[in-house]
């Protein structure tokens, strides 16, 4: 401990004095400057965006400038209450998007989630905000998911062995592996082993914006698929196989295609439309066929951890909730059995 004398000494020189005046000066200032949020995500963007996968950094900025910057903006980071997100995410339910016919919840949840990360990013850095913006929930409407019927499976089957073409083969496979639309066009000849009656699925063909907006506005990419996961090897049921097997083509290039020129995801699913025209089947989108696949092998009694990885889920959690919808039928003969529970009750 110093005396009150050397204490009073070390006041009285103008340079420790000085020192302790500049200090007091810039801890107010630095408590008292507001940050604004803009300057946040700006940062945010420059650092994150070496860490994505380009279909999801596209993603998140189309998020960023459609809806965040128009409502953040001008905003501080003090400013950033519940009651302010709270109030972002009405607006954006009740009045986003281009018709300003409201947004769904899935999409709200979306960008909620990534301001999230934002927010994260500025807890990082030291600093601080008024919530974290888990204090906000926002209630998934939950909508019916197409699933051909059995009738309609077999219908479509049947046009398809009936007109068949590469194209066509690729839609069966679909329909039977619960491929995307991405790793169809993707996927090439050298990617199938008939030997081993396999698919190696490590590849997907999306197209995607661009960001210098001067030039062409999108560009076909082919890329890793959207997680590790998805990575992965599929059997081949024996019938494709041999689909595949006698077709007459040769083997080699993209499977839809035969040669070195791919089909876009858009243009399959133009195709696969036309093709349910042709077969009298009420049009849909092509991820009916993933779903279809999902929920028949529910229903031959797959278990879930094979059908996780088949789909190239993280965890079979998104497979039940997303992509399993057992049919009415099913459900029916489940009950079917505690019929018979209750009835062998009474066999004595």
């Amino acid at each position: 401990m110093l005396s009150n004398e050397k204490m009073t000494y070390i006041l009285q020189d103008e340079r420790v004095q000085d020192f302790y005046i500049k200090k007091i000066l810039e801890s107010f200032s630095s408590a008292h400057t507001p940050i604004f949020f803009k300057n946040i995500i700006e940062e945010w963007m420059e650092n994150t965006k070496p860490l994505l996968k380009a279909s999801t950094y596209i993603k998140y900025r189309n998020m960023l400038y459609s809806y965040i910057f128009p409502y953040f903006e001008d905003l501080t980071t003090e400013e950033l209450t519940v009651e302010c997100l709270n109030s972002f995410c009405r607006e954006l339910l009740c009045n986003g998007g281009k018709n300003k016919q409201g947004l769904s919840s899935k999409t709200v949840s979306d960008v909620l989630s990534l301001l999230r990360s934002i927010f994260r990013y500025a807890s990082t850095k030291g600093i601080s905000l008024p919530c974290t913006g888990k204090e906000i929930i926002i209630k998934k409407t939950s909508h019916e998911l197409r699933v051909f019927s059995i009738r309609e499976q077999k219908q479509l089957c049947k046009y398809l062995c009936k007109n068949m073409s590469l194209k066509n083969i690729g839609i069966l496979i679909c329909l039977y592996t619960g491929l995307r639309v991405g790793e169809i066009c993707a996927l090439h000849w050298n990617d199938i082993s008939l030997k081993e009656k396999t698919l190696y699925i490590h590849q997907t063909l999306q197209r995607l914006q661009n960001e210098n907006i001067n030039g062409k506005k999108t560009s076909l990419i082919l890329s890793t698929p959207k997680s590790s996961c998805s990575i992965r090897t599929i059997p081949l049921p024996d019938d494709i196989a041999v689909v595949l097997d006698n077709f007459p083509c040769k083997k080699e290039g993209y499977l839809l295609t035969g040669t070195d020129s791919c089909i876009e995801p858009r243009t399959m699913q133009n195709h696969f439309k036309h093709v349910l025209k042709e077969a009298t089947i009420e049009e849909t989108n092509f991820h009916t066929l993933r779903h279809t696949f999902a929920t028949r092998c529910v229903e031959a009694g797959f278990d879930i951890k094979s059908l996780s990885e088949i789909l190239g889920h993280s965890n079979v959690n998104i497979t039940m909730n997303r992509y399993v919808h057992p049919t009415l039928e099913l459900k029916r003969q489940n009950m079917q059995r505690l019929s018979c529970s209750f009835a062998s009750a009474f066999v004595e």
